[in-house]
């Protein structure tokens, strides 16, 4: 998908422009490709009955899977390292992972209170990780013997999450992967072998909830067929949601490895890795920390868009220790303040130094992740008493109460013209990565920190 600070996109722009290779390599690095071509205005129909329980799903489980595990150097060895086709085919003959390997991946999205799961069905090196019949490169013809995705079907359904299925259009292994730009036989024969693969996907498993597209190079959205794509997918899914990644709007955004809020009324879903790779690199350990991954589902779920994060399963399918890890810790936190999260809406209140912001209605849900504890001044300014004071300034709207989530303990505030103050609060954090503050207002919650400084009394220069 993308490397730290270089999308797929940007990259493909760069050795298109500097090597002239724009129809001759898949080097398209990022999942966001901008589309070519100008997208209709808006969603596909029934759109907002589909998208309702994504909506307030927030969290969800990637999964990046194929035969690139079993080199464990990055998702996109194949292109990287200029490996010959010939010689990627002879990774199928070796990739035997463990029966239901997908059980433990869905074990471990519930307990992180992660609520659907998006699987790579077939990545860019063009393996099927499901049953076909349209080509032996799968895995139930080759070395593994069994159909990898209905075993992940299973799992997901069998602990009551959601099942998305991840399609990779772009493919560095079909023969006509690459010319299908500028062959016209080509691209009807890959075409219809990519619309039949998906075809497939959508008739052979039962109801699937989420069709996640990847890079549609090298064609256009009309070379695609892609709204006879999405016809298809619709008519043998009447239920499932799309996104935006085979050139058309679909019905959700993807921002990569970048938390990026999309315009009010449109959904959208930013993916992110734990470490820096999406299939098992297993060099790579800059692993995000628990508090890492809480604050970015907080910041999605304040622009009102989804969290949906990697793993990368070992060639076994076992997962990474460090993922689960970090992933158990985050359950631990969605377990006791879920319900500031899951079906929230969009919050426009400002960020905080030591704070974030989700809403529900005229709920505001405060999460302090980094609890200011008590300062020197607290020995000295009596406004600051008890020893640890929570202040947001500019909170416009009347407070009629405050609590911790946790707990249900009822604070102590004081709200005057500038600032909502929350006192009786121990010097220690209560909860960690965030503690949650329930603050219950009047009317739609405002907080305009320019407010204080346009209004805020000022003296004569100096010391009043």
């Amino acid at each position: 998908m993308r490397d730290r600070g270089t999308s797929r996109r940007d990259y493909l722009k760069f050795m298109a422009t500097t090597a002239g290779l724009a129809t001759a390599a898949p080097l398209a690095f990022s999942q966001a490709g901008q589309p070519k071509t100008e997208q209709s205005p808006g969603p596909p129909p029934r759109h907002e009955q589909r998208i309702q329980w994504w909506q307030a799903a927030k969290f969800g489980m990637f999964i990046h899977w194929g035969l690139y595990s079993l080199i464990g150097r990055h998702e996109w060895a194949m292109e990287m390292e200029g490996i010959p086709v010939r010689q990627y085919e002879v990774l199928a003959k070796h990739f035997n992972p463990k029966p239901n390997a997908a059980r433990d991946w869905a074990r471990l999205a519930k307990a992180a209170g992660q609520k659907y799961m998006v699987m790579t069905t077939k990545h860019h090196e063009g393996f099927c990780n499901f049953d076909t019949k349209l080509t032996d490169y799968c895995a139930p013809k080759q070395a593994a013997g069994r159909d990898l995705v209905r075993e992940f079907v299973e799992a997901a359904r069998s602990e009551g999450l959601r099942v998305g299925f991840y399609y990779s259009l772009m493919d560095w292994h079909h023969p006509d992967g690459s010319k299908c730009a500028t062959d016209e036989a080509a691209r009807g024969r890959f075409v219809a072998y990519t619309h039949g693969l998906i075809r497939e996907l959508m008739t052979n498993y039962g109801k699937i909830d989420i069709l996640w597209y990847d890079v549609d190079w090298p064609l256009t959205p009309e070379q695609w067929d892609s709204q006879k794509m999405n016809d298809m997918v619709f008519d043998l899914q009447p239920d499932i949601i799309v996104n935006n990644r085979n050139g058309l709007p679909g019905d959700f955004s993807t921002p990569e490895q970048e938390i990026r809020a999309a315009d009010r009324g449109r959904a959208w879903e930013a993916c992110m890795t734990l470490n820096d790779s999406w299939g098992y690199h297993k060099a790579d350990d800059n692993w995000k920390s628990p508090k890492t991954v809480v604050d970015n589902l907080i910041t999605c779920a304040h622009g009102g868009g989804n969290y949906l994060l990697n793993i990368g399963p070992k060639p076994d399918g076992s997962i990474p220790e460090e993922s689960s890890e970090i992933l158990q810790a985050v359950g631990k936190w969605t377990n006791a303040n879920g319900s500031a999260i899951y079906g929230t809406e969009r919050c426009d209140l400002h960020g905080h130094v030591y704070a974030g912001f989700t809403q529900r209605g005229n709920t505001v849900y405060a999460h302090v992740n980094k609890w200011p504890g008590d300062t020197p001044a607290e020995q000295w300014l009596t406004f600051y008493q008890p020893s640890s004071v929570i202040s947001f300034g500019g909170f416009r709207t009347k407070v009629k109460s405050v609590r911790t989530l946790v707990g249900d303990k009822p604070l102590t505030f004081a709200q005057d013209d500038l600032c909502l103050r929350i006192t009786g609060l121990p010097v220690s954090a209560p909860d960690e990565p965030a503690t949650v503050l329930v603050i219950d207002c009047d009317g739609p919650p405002v907080m305009d920190r320019d407010y204080v400084r346009r209004n805020r009394p000022r003296f004569k220069v100096g010391v009043s």
